[in-house]
């Protein structure tokens, strides 16, 4: 585990990540999730609860090239990357494997909401029990205490989707093991966005990509990943 800009981030590889995920399943308590990417720590630096929050997680889970170029700023190699989605993959193919309901939030505003992402998901796995809800992700933490699944997968984006895990690990429900916020993965598994080809993902190049599908929603997620992160890396001692 190594701190950034006073988070932490656990280095972990995908096997030992997967077996976390399925420990978690398996013991009482929420189990929160997080993918932390450099936008994270940045917001983190403004937000005093988000970063306590992020601290507080079961686990906490590299994304982003960004994260990677700061492990070996600090001397350290990170054994793995896991993106959101590739976590949400693994996830629905356990889910699917041992038979556990999931239960999606997914945001009024956003592109996919949860009855579309159902319907992805099943033509892949028809017999997956899964239930969910649209919300206000300003306001989403109203009509969520009765949620009765295993594994809550919510795509608010952060920091709202992390608060909300967070409240419902507050409000002590017992029936959900593991939580994972998950950014903007319903999308891909709608189809309303396309992944990057495996080249760029595997080069810290897919940051190009989403910004040539969403160039006015990502020009400033990707200044502050890609030029004030770093710099904010290099002159942190």
């Amino acid at each position: 585990m190594l701190k950034i800009l006073g988070v932490k981030i656990d280095n972990l590889s995908k096997k030992e990540i997967l077996n976390k995920l399925e420990c978690f399943l398996n013991e009482d308590g929420i189990h929160q999730v997080a993918t932390i990417n450099p936008e994270f720590i940045l917001q983190a630096q403004k937000d005093s609860e988000f970063k306590k929050i992020l601290n507080n997680c079961e686990l906490r889970v590299a994304d982003g090239a960004g994260i990677w170029f700061a492990y070996l700023r600090f001397g350290r190699y990170l054994k793995n990357r896991f993106t959101g989605i590739d976590i949400v993959q693994e996830v629905l193919r356990i889910a699917n494997e041992k038979n556990i309901a999931i239960f999606l939030i997914a945001s009024e505003s956003g592109l996919s909401n949860w009855e579309k992402t159902r319907e992805a998901i099943l033509e892949k796995y028809p017999n997956l029990k899964i239930q969910g809800s649209n919300v206000d992700r300003k306001d989403a933490q109203r009509n969520l205490s009765a949620i009765n699944c295993p594994i809550v997968l919510c795509a608010l984006g952060a920091p709202y989707q992390e608060k909300l895990i967070h409240s419902l690990k507050l409000a002590k429900n017992d029936k959900i093991r593991l939580a994972i916020g998950v950014g903007g993965s319903f999308d891909f598994l709608t189809n309303k966005l396309k992944r990057a080809p495996k080249i760029m993902r595997k080069t810290g190049l897919e940051w190009l990509w989403r910004f040539g599908q969403e160039p006015r929603y990502r020009m400033k997620r990707i200044c502050s990943a890609i030029f004030v992160f770093p710099v904010r890396i290099l002159f942190n001692k």
